[in-house]
């Protein structure tokens, strides 16, 4: 409920008049979330949860939406309270100072700046159904669903054109959110009736080695390695317009749950019509093997079932839902780098804008850094560990802060406050740090290395005074940082998910990696809350959020504040 009292009232007078109408209803907020959800994660998710899971995937669909809906509700009451942009990044922030901005807000460059490229490997994988696309992609073989020289080459064209988009001022797309999601939805319900009703074997689901054929570490594995958690990300989209609802209080939390909650029903029908649906001639050997020749699963599927006509659906909604995403996010991965250059962490070049107000140079590292990815992951398999894990670092700084804001500032008004949240903001960073760890060391080493290279960028930038701006880095109230990344990354190593022919705990490693972890977890979590900034200090960063009404662009020769601004009704981010 909306809590009242001086900070309350404070806060809630600060945020009235910046000029956002509450005008959007349950309704705009969960299909706006929905359409985030619903994206290129649908296309693969299915085959790969098989491969890793087996018949079991659909327990780790469930797993994954419940580990989501933890992540989604400690947001929502800090979004409901702060409609920031780049919210996910400014509260730890506020909570823990500069050190903490600047993490969070690498985490959130780094998770952004690896949609675009997902996104076209996704296209392109599905593009092998076309005779002139076949040698994009690796058909078969130990490296089968990899880019090959000519692909990268192709990849890297279209990244261009993403760009070239950007540059061009073209927001076109991200102006038919209500249409996209249509689409973006419709598919996929299209698919589980069709399916569903036209070849289900039941038989399949204990066929082969088993429904649970690698065991709970196979079960767990697929929630942040086949693409499962990655599928589920975009709820925060309702938070981003919380300052335009009309009850953030009561459609807030309703448009998450429910968005999450619907995520979850399609996407688990999608995975039983998907298993349901294969014939004897796809099954052979083991679970593992099942999807090696399914590079366009759903469409394939559609079209060995002489289903034509939804065959062609589907390679069309794997150019245009890839494509949208891609665009909307190689745009946001320049507006991010384009905060942290405001607040100091990475050079003032990364705020200049063109004529359109584009942050060009933001644009232009996205490209770079995006083709560089296509090289150690040239596969959306490859890849999407990576954003699964750096999107759970991004958001785990959510349960951190909502408790350090809990405990400094008890009275400060919230639109929407979350039940139990001293039991369920714990619980959510325990959730968030098993994600990682199921991830596997492939995904966290590679994680790790993106992460110290960012932390050598911030520090060069502080080093060389590459920005004027010098920001505070609060190392007192940011320490614990390090101890978490490090020690997530050791337990990792010696857990069953790492590279150990003999984890830690031996054979029953797989039950004792959860308890170690959430140990670690309480510990990192309960340390950063005895060392959070002062209330005094949080109130006076807080209040550099607020902007005048109506403030004049770079186009009119104004500075851009887009510190504060209405969130956009963006397309999908999974």
């Amino acid at each position: 409920m909306a809590s009242s009292g001086p900070g309350g009232n404070d806060t809630a007078r600060r945020f009235k008049g910046l000029g956002l109408r509450r005008d959007i209803g349950f309704v705009g907020l969960i299909w706006a979330s929905e359409g985030s959800i619903i994206g290129s994660g649908w296309l693969f998710g299915a085959r790969n949860a098989l491969d890793v899971a087996g018949p079991a995937a659909i327990i780790s669909w469930l797993i994954g939406g419940a580990a989501v809906m933890l992540l989604a509700l400690a947001h929502a009451e800090l979004g409901a309270m702060w409609p920031v942009a780049g919210g996910t990044a400014r509260f730890p922030h506020y909570a823990f100072g500069g050190t903490a901005g600047a993490s969070f807000g690498w985490f959130s460059w780094l998770q952004a700046a690896t949609v675009a490229p997902i996104e076209v490997l996704a296209a392109m994988t599905y593009a092998q159904h076309y005779s002139f696309a076949h040698s994009w992609v690796t058909a078969s073989g130990t490296n089968a669903g990899e880019l090959t020289g000519v692909g990268i080459v192709i990849a890297v064209i279209l990244m261009a054109i993403l760009v070239t988009i950007n540059l061009l001022g073209v927001r076109m797309l991200s102006n038919t959110n209500s249409v996209a999601t249509w689409w973006k939805v419709g598919v996929p319900l299209l698919v589980i009736f069709i399916l569903g009703f036209t070849e289900f074997h039941a038989s399949n689901f204990t066929a082969l080695n088993g429904f649970m054929p690698y065991g709970a570490k196979g079960v767990l594995s697929a929630v942040s390695t086949s693409g499962i958690v990655f599928a589920y990300l975009g709820f925060e989209q309702a938070d981003q317009l919380a300052g335009e609802s009309k009850d953030p209080q009561r459609n807030i939390p309703r448009a998450i749950i429910g968005s999450v909650v619907l995520g979850v029903i399609i996407y688990v029908l999608l995975q039983v019509v998907f298993l349901g649906a294969l014939r004897g001639s796809e099954l052979h050997g083991a679970w593992a093997t099942v999807g090696a020749n399914l590079t366009g699963p759903f469409a394939q599927i559609a079209g060995l079932l002489s289903l034509g006509w939804l065959a062609t659906i589907l390679y069309i909604d794997a150019v245009i839902s890839p494509a949208g995403t891609g665009l909307i996010y190689a745009a946001g991965t320049s507006r991010v780098s384009y905060g942290l250059s405001r607040n100091g962490y990475v050079p003032s070049i990364y705020e200049r804008l063109d004529k359109r107000d584009v942050p060009w140079f933001g644009l232009i590292t996205a490209f770079v850094i995006g083709c560089i990815a296509f090289i150690p992951f040239p596969s959306w398999t490859s890849l999407v560990g990576l954003i699964t894990g750096a999107s759970v670092l991004m958001y785990a700084g959510a349960p951190l802060s909502l408790a350090v804001f809990r405990q400094k500032m008890p009275d400060e008004f919230r639109p929407y406050r979350l039940p139990a949240a001293s039991s369920l903001a714990p619980l959510t960073f325990v959730v968030a740090n098993l994600l990682i760890l199921w991830s596997g060391w492939t995904t966290v080493w590679k994680l790790g290395i993106a992460i110290l290279l960012g932390y050598v960028l911030l520090i060069a930038n502080r080093a060389f005074k590459l920005n004027p701006v010098i920001p505070e880095l609060n190392l007192k109230a940011s320490g614990w940082i390090l101890v978490y990344l490090v020690g997530i990354g050791v337990i990792t190593y010696v857990s069953a998910f790492g590279p150990l022919t003999q984890p830690l705990f031996g054979g029953a490693a797989v039950w004792w990696d959860i308890v170690l972890v959430a140990v670690f977890s309480l510990l990192i979590f309960y340390w950063a809350m005895r060392s959070a900034l002062p209330t005094e200090k949080i109130k006076e960063m807080i209040s550099a959020i607020v902007v005048p009404e109506e403030e004049p662009t770079a186009a009119s020769g104004g500075p851009v504040r887009p510190d504060f601004q209405p969130p956009r009704s963006d397309p999908a981010v999974s």
